[in-house]
This record gives C-alpha cells, sequence and structure tokens, in this order.
C-alpha cells in the first residue's frame, strides 16, 4: 500500500490509486514554513528536464564484461538507474548527523481507541510501555514492567482509575507511585523503590504520542502537527493496524506509488495493472530531519502530489485541488509509523479532506477499515520476505535494491536519510550503512494448544475458525483488536447472527407442527428470510475477520 487516497476524493474509494490518478486543474500555493504540511504548485514539466537525483550507487563500477560495451548503452543504464543525489556521495564521503532515536515523539495509538476500561501494552523498538486512562480520563504511560517481580502491567487491570499488576496485586498511582501493596504489614511504608519509570505523553489531533527519552526533557517543537487537518471541515477516516515487519520496509512501501497499479490492481476501480506507468520525481528538501518533494504521471507532464517525511517516522501526501467554482480543496494521505521491534511495527493511517466523496457517506466505517486491512494483506507476503532477506544478507540495500529513477526515488531517498541517522538507532538498514540488530528478536504471544498451533501454521488464511489466535498474520489480532469500532460490529454481527439462527430454529420447528398450509408457508418463509440474515451477517463477519488471499494461491 502507498500514498492511496481517501474516501473524500469524489472519484475514488478508501485506499485507491495515487493521488495522480486524474488530472487536476493546478493551483499555486505557498509553502508554510511553521507546519511539516504545504500546500503545493503542480510543476509543468512538459518543456523541461525532470530533477530526479536520489540514491542508489551502480553496480557497473566494478571491473566485467559490462565495461567493454558500448557508450551509447552505459547511458541508457544511467538514465535508467538512480545516481549519486550529492556531490559528497559521489566522492564517496559519508555525512552523518547528530541524532538520538529517544529524543523523539512517537505515534502510539488514536485517542479514540485507547480503551477507557483496561491498560493497553505497546512498544516503541525493544522499549516496552504501558498505557491507560485514570478515573479522571487522563493519559499515563509506563514502563511496562512491575517492580515487584517484572510482571507485564498490560496484562493487569484498572481498580479505581489505578493500574494494579494482576500478580500480586500491587497498584500505581497517575505518577507512577506504589500506593497500595496487599501482602505489606499495616505498620509498614511502602518502600520509595516501588515505583515505575514514567514516559510523557501528549495528544494531538486525535492521536497520543510518547517521548521516549529518560534523559532529555520533552521537546514541544518536534511534536508533529498537520495544517490540513486543522482546517475548517476537513473529515478523516483512520484506522490502526499492526504489521508483521521492519517499520523501514512499511515506510519503504507507503512512499512506492508505483506499486499500486500492479499489486492492488482492481481492489477498487481505481487500481488497475494496465495503469502501471513511468513516474517523475523532484526532490526539493533534504535535511537531517527527512526530505520532501513533487511527483506525478509523466505522461501528465506535472508534479500535482506533494510528499514529506519527517524523522522518526511520519510520512504524508498532500494535495490541493480547485473545483469548477474556484474553491481549494485539500486532502491528506498520513501514514504515523512506530517501530515495535524486529520485524514488527504498528501503522496509523488517516485519509482526509475538506471536501468528502458521496461514497463516504453511503458506506459504513467498517467497510472502508476492511478494505485498508485487505490492502495491507496484498502487499504483506512481499513484505515479509524483504524483511527476512535484508536480516539474512546483512549488507546495505545499494547492495540489494535495483532502484529505478522513474519508481524508486522516494525509496532512496529514505535509505539515503537512515545512512545519515541509522547510527543513532537501535539497528537500521541504509543506502550504503548497515547496522543489523545486536539481538535475535523475541517472539511473544506464542500460541498455545493444538487449534492456535493449526492457526499459527496458516498465517495465510488467518486460522481456521481461530479469528482470536494471536498471530500478527490474522486480520482480527492486527487491527480488530485495536479498533474500537470494528470491534463493536465484529460483536453486533456476532450477536445478530446467532439471534437469527435461534429465530431461524424455531420457525422450522413451528412450521412443522403447523397444521395450516399458510402458517407453514408463512413461518417457512420467516425461516428462510432469517436465515438469509444470518449469511449477511457471518459474511460481514468474515469480511472483517478473513484475510484476503489472491486468486491464483487458493485453495
Amino acid at each position: 500500500m502507498a500514498l492511496s487516497l481517501s474516501p473524500c476524493l469524489s472519484y475514488t474509494t478508501y485506499l485507491s490509486k495515487p493521488f495522480c490518478t486524474s488530472k487536476s486543474t493546478p493551483a499555486n500555493i505557498t509553502l508554510n514554513q511553521n507546519y511539516p504540511l504545504v500546500s503545493f504548485k503542480p510543476v509543468n514539466l512538459r518543456n523541461s528536464h525532470t530533477i530526479c537525483h536520489a540514491a542508489t550507487d551502480l553496480r557497473s563500477t566494478s571491473a566485467s564484461p559490462l565495461d567493454n560495451q558500448s557508450k551509447g548503452e552505459g547511458d541508457d543504464h544511467n538514465k535508467v538507474l538512480l545516481g549519486p543525489s550529492s556531490e559528497e556521495e559521489s566522492k564517496g564521503d559519508r555525512v552523518v548527523a547528530d541524532y538520538n532515536w529517544t529524543e523523539e515523539w512517537y505515534p502510539l495509538y488514536l485517542t479514540k481507541d485507547v480503551p477507557d476500561d483496561a491498560p493497553l501494552g505497546l512498544t516503541v523498538f525493544d522499549q516496552q510501555l504501558v498505557l491507560y486512562k485514570d478515573g479522571n480520563g487522563v493519559l499515563h504511560c509506563y514502563q511496562d514492567r512491575c517492580p515487584h517481580r517484572l510482571a507485564k502491567l498490560s496484562e493487569g487491570q484498572l481498580v479505581d482509575g489505578r493500574l494494579e499488576c494482576l500478580y500480586h496485586g500491587w497498584q500505581f498511582g497517575g505518577n507512577g507511585e506504589c500506593v497500595k501493596i496487599p501482602q505489606l504489614p499495616s505498620d509498614a511504608k511502602i518502600p520509595r523503590s516501588a515505583c515505575l519509570k514514567t514516559y510523557e505523553v501528549r495528544e494531538s489531533q486525535g492521536v497520543v504520542w510518547v517521548w521516549m527519552s529518560q534523559k532529555t526533557p520533552p521537546n514541544p517543537e518536534k511534536l508533529p502537527w498537520f495544517e490540513n487537518f486543522a482546517r475548517p471541515g476537513f473529515q478523516d477516516t483512520s484506522t490502526i493496524h499492526e504489521l508483521p515487519y521492519d517499520h523501514s520496509i512499511l515506510l519503504e512501501n507507503l512512499m512506492d506509488p508505483a506499486h499500486i497499479p500492479i499489486s492492488h490492481d482492481r481492489t477498487d476501480w481505481t487500481a488497475k495493472r494496465e495503469d502501471a506507468q513511468p513516474l517523475l520525481f523532484e526532490v526539493t528538501e533534504r535535511t537531517d530531519r527527512g526530505f520532501a518533494g513533487w511527483w506525478g504521471r509523466e505522461k501528465d507532464g506535472s508534479l500535482p502530489n506533494f510528499l514529506r517525511f519527517d524523522a522518526p517516522c511520519v510520512l504524508q501526501n498532500n494535495r490541493e485541488l480547485v473545483d469548477k467554482d474556484g474553491e481549494k480543496h485539500y486532502f491528506t494521505g498520513l501514514f504515523l509509523c512506530r517501530p515495535t521491534g524486529q520485524g514488527k511495527s504498528m501503522l496509523i493511517v488517516r485519509f482526509g479532506g475538506t471536501k468528502r466523496s458521496p461514497l463516504a457517506k453511503i458506506f459504513p466505517k467498517w467497510f472502508f477499515h476492511q478494505n485498508a486491512s485487505k490492502v495491507f494483506e496484498q502487499d504483506m507476503g512481499f513484505l515479509s520476505s524483504q524483511n527476512e532477506v535484508l536480516i539474512k544478507e546483512k549488507v546495505p540495500t545499494k547492495e540489494l535494491y535495483l532502484n529505478i529513477r522513474s519508481s524508486d526515488t522516494w525509496v532512496a531517498e529514505y535509505r539515503k536519510w537512515m545512512d545519515k541517522v541509522g547510527h543513532g538507532m537501535p539497528y537500521h538498514f541504509g543506502h550504503s550503512t548497515i547496522s543489523p540488530p545486536k539481538q535475535p528478536a523475541v517472539v511473544e504471544h506464542a500460541p498455545a494448544g493444538l487449534v492456535a498451533g493449526v492457526s499459527a501454521s496458516l498465517p495465510a488464511k488467518g486460522g481456521i475458525g481461530t479469528m482470536h489466535a494471536p498471530n500478527l498474520a490474522n486480520r482480527y489480532f492486527r487491527h480488530v483488536i485495536h479498533c474500537k469500532g470494528c470491534s463493536s460490529v465484529v460483536k453486533a454481527f456476532t450477536a445478530w447472527k446467532n439471534g437469527l439462527s435461534a429465530a431461524a430454529l424455531v420457525f422450522t420447528a413451528l412450521a412443522i407442527l403447523a397444521s395450516s398450509r399458510q402458517w407453514k408457508t408463512f413461518l417457512l418463509v420467516s425461516a428462510t428470510l432469517c436465515l438469509g440474515g444470518v449469511y449477511a451477517c457471518s459474511t460481514a463477519i468474515a469480511m472483517n475477520t478473513t484475510n484476503f488471499i489472491r486468486v491464483h494461491r487458493r485453495l
């Protein structure tokens, strides 16, 4: 999935084609330096050269039979593949930026989906956190570890607004102090060391953010703010997904518009494989905290879409359209990624705009949510295998990738940014540098029992009748448990399914006992309608909990 449009656009559905799906009236826009979001000015390239400097070193630098090829063929080779994006890179010099991954705000969760009655276990890289709301609705975040015997507090419960460890019942207040130890004598005081390591959290524009540093005070200037989301009339559809591959691979995927027509062919009526084509890119900004630029379809000769990546893992794609009445409408695809450990990540997806499509009003929100899950499942096999290769090969991406100018500019830019700051991360895979994880990944939530084992062995199916099996390849586990709306919908459809099934049995029994032909007909028709309702409810439940499987992979 990458750079898809939102349901607010009049000519698309949720998670459809990139922002370049149609030719639009160019709009003049001014950059606003105070916000990470900017407005746009489409660049006409019909009579100008395309600026496409980005990344990968060419592999033809080593001696080989290719050295004897003609100069013209070599020029074609250079036109296709991305080359050095800076003078330093051309000379082989490495630029290193001052960076510390803990001194950043990371997106934890959608505010609306934080449970009101239970703690929530989350991770940032390998740091385990617990997030919860106290009795006054105030958010608190601690290290997910009881100081008594290291039990996970996220496995505990809330008692009168306090967080209780379910191992021995120790309770903690809002500042992380221990307020109750059931086993403590009445005349003894709670030890001062019985406290929790706390983390600063902030709620902004519907998202909960956490500052990971324990040494440096939170920097409010680094807290992301998205201008379009503050515009009057702006509405968005937001989903959250847990995914079984590294956050860097996820970000690559999200900033790759070229794969959408192929990987997501016919996901809706706008993504079509026959629309795969060369793209144009112009990088307009490179800093220690990210990069930005414009992109569009080569055949359109303009760059109507603006992409921005900001450290540590915020990606947005924006577009401005002008309607026939001259009114401007703003649209944003926002991706907030959080590294959750080796080979794992969590993503908050937010698509919105100041103008919404009528389709967004017709279809329920859960329909768009399940469609988003479907899009991620279409890419999951590719990205998981990519993750495995990077871990196994242990070489920089320039030794593995063949980045093309007309499709991979953003991917190359991102890996080069990792070269600059990767030394300040727990691990990284850059364009020219690499720092593999020092310790093997810890496998948590291991399935137990025969049925769960079968579910885990068939990730492509999402399990056999075991949607609750803790498996990141399972749609229920990846999305539904994190989304209050979809969780409620599944529960409601399940209740209706059970009720209608019971009603169908009752009507069928009464039809057997009835002596009148008219009553028999009425009762059998009623039973048939109930069974139709059962089928509809089953379909809705399956749409929310069953993984998408490509036709040629189905049994």
